[in-house]
Order: C-alpha cells, then sequence, then structure tokens
C-alpha cells in the first residue's frame, strides 16, 4: 500500500506543479479560455502558487519523515481546491471530452482524495 500511495503522490504532485506553474507562466496562452474570465490574473496566480506548494508539501514531508501530518493535508487542501476548480469549470461546460479541463480536475480530486486518506490513515499514532 506504501508503494501505491508514493506513485500517486508523485503523479500528483508532478499534475499540481506543472498545472501551477502553467497557471502563473503561461497565463498568457491560456487567457483565450472563457473560464479563465471568471478569476483575474492575479487569482489564477495564488492558485498556481497553491498548486505549487502543495506539490512540494506532497513529497518533501514524507521523503523526509519531518511533519509528515503535511501530506494528507496538502493532498486535502488539493481535493478542496480541485472542486472548486471543478465546479468553475462545469459553470461553462459539462462536456465530458479530453479538452475540457472539468475532466482532467476530477480526476486529480480522486487522486487527491485516495492521498489523503491513505497517508492519514497510515499516521504514526502518538
Amino acid at each position: 500500500m506504501n508503494i501505491l500511495l508514493w506513485v500517486l503522490q508523485a503523479v500528483l504532485a508532478l499534475q499540481a506543479f506543472a498545472g501551477g506553474a502553467y497557471k502563473i507562466f503561461k497565463f498568457d496562452d491560456i487567457a483565450q479560455m472563457p473560464v479563465m474570465a471568471a478569476l483575474p490574473r492575479s487569482g489564477w496566480g495564488a492558485v498556481g502558487v497553491l498548486e505549487m506548494v502543495c506539490a512540494v508539501l506532497l513529497i518533501v514531508p514524507a521523503a523526509t519523515k519531518w511533519m509528515p501530518v503535511l501530506t494528507p493535508i496538502a493532498a486535502a487542501v488539493l481535493v478542496l481546491e480541485s472542486l472548486a476548480l471543478a465546479g468553475l469549470y462545469g459553470r461553462h461546460s459539462l462536456q465530458l471530452s479530453a479538452a475540457n479541463p472539468l475532466v482532467y480536475v476530477l480526476v486529480g480530486a480522486a487522486l487527491a482524495a485516495v492521498v489523503a486518506y491513505g497517508r492519514y490513515a497510515f499516521l504514526p499514532k502518538i
């Protein structure tokens, strides 16, 4: 189970870090999407920074065994953030296609929920 959680954490961290970096550094490329008008550039930048911080917290505390409780918290924050984005994207399109960001946001939320529960359930009990 631990190996599965590490694989899911790595995939989720890569997705979150890449998505956050894209929202911050390539905003002009994604600004043409209608859903991007829902938040100002600084709002999308804040979402990007949140995703990148959570990506780091998914790996570093668990790998170093320093405050491992931060890993399920970061995953839970990603679940909430992903569900908020899913609501935002769902207002614009419910079409289930690869081009719709709603699809990968929901997949990311499911991965984050599994990691949050798995890491919380296997925390060392004091």
